[in-house]
């Protein structure tokens, strides 16, 4: 049976893992928490502690015995704690064949300010925050632990994500969406979904060392997705704010500093993939279909059973 162990179940890894799961897999993964385990638990997935610091031998164990290995905890300023605390327990699991993916998710970041201009995973990086320079250097050292072991080491670029609970729509219900403008500038982003089948397409056929960016095919201005939203909705769009005026946190201004296209051509050339969601509009309106049965007592709220048994 194949199996997959998380190393951070957050938001992207566990629709990984549920989708996997219904093929059949054995999953599960890490959480930072006491309580993050038990509602883990409560989801039907297996999770262990892990503070970042130090594994537990069931930990190490888990990591040497599966078959894929997805890593989405984010790098410290000492580096990355996966590798860390378990390089030696992963590296015997390649060692012995039992694993045969790892997947590393970094971000598009690492790429920098293009002002506007294309970029692929050819384009040289060249991080503009603390925080992306620190997920270059997990990506090296992952590159390393690879040269290092023989281990079968993916890295896989994300963009902006979104997906059930976390998007314009909800933001906008709740009062929380702004309309901000700054000449020039566009975004990428991606549907959680969409993600966990990308990654679903690289266990199938692994390449390792591959670098993949995982992003929609619609580079877009931030202000045209949330008033795509509102019309949705039936809503006025929140007036635009220049750029200049809005109220931004130092973490949320960095992100505004970067301005790029994010080609996801190797995507869809090597792994085969056509995004159930290619651009936002897709993927809002799915979204909303969803919420809507959802509160009609119909459906989940998930935003992606019917898309998925669509694009198999």
């Amino acid at each position: 049976m194949s199996t997959l162990f998380c190393f951070g179940l957050g938001y992207t890894a566990r629709t990984l893992a549920r989708m996997l799961a219904a093929d059949g897999w054995r999953v599960g993964g890490t959480s930072r928490s006491a309580d993050g385990v038990a509602r883990l638990a409560a989801e039907g997935l297996a999770a262990q502690l892990f503070d970042g610091a130090s594994a537990s031998p069931a930990l190490t164990e888990a990591a040497r015995g599966a078959s894929h290995i997805l890593v989405s905890i984010p790098p410290g300023p000492s580096g990355d704690p996966t590798l860390t605390a378990c390089e030696t327990a992963l590296a015997a699991g390649t060692a012995s064949g039992a694993t045969r993916w790892i997947g590393y998710l970094s971000t598009v970041g690492v790429y920098g300010d293009h002002g506007g201009a294309w970029v692929d995973e050819e384009t040289e990086p060249r991080p503009a925050t603390a925080r992306a320079a620190r997920r270059l250097e997990a990506e090296r050292a992952w590159q390393t632990f690879a040269e290092r072991h023989g281990a079968p080491v993916h890295i896989f670029r994300l963009p902006g994500i979104y997906g059930p609970g976390r998007n314009t729509l909800v933001k906008l219900r709740a009062g929380r969406a702004r309309r901000i403008s700054k000449p020039g500038q566009v975004f990428n982003r991606a549907h959680v979904h969409d993600i966990a089948r990308a990654l679903r397409a690289s266990m199938a056929a692994p390449r390792p060392g591959a670098i993949y960016n995982i992003a929609d095919d619609e580079p877009a201005p931030p202000e045209d997705v949330v008033a795509y939203a509102a019309r949705l909705l039936g809503m006025e769009p929140p007036p635009l704010i220049p750029f200049e005026e809005a109220q931004l946190s130092d973490m949320a201004r960095s992100f505004w500093g970067e301005s790029k296209r994010v080609s996801n051509r190797r995507m869809h050339d090597e792994l085969g993939l056509a995004l159930a969601f290619p651009t936002y509009r897709e993927g809002l309106r799915a979204l909303l279909a969803d919420m809507a049965e959802a509160e009609a007592g119909g459906g989940s709220g998930s935003g992606a059973p019917r898309r998925e048994e669509a694009a198999r």
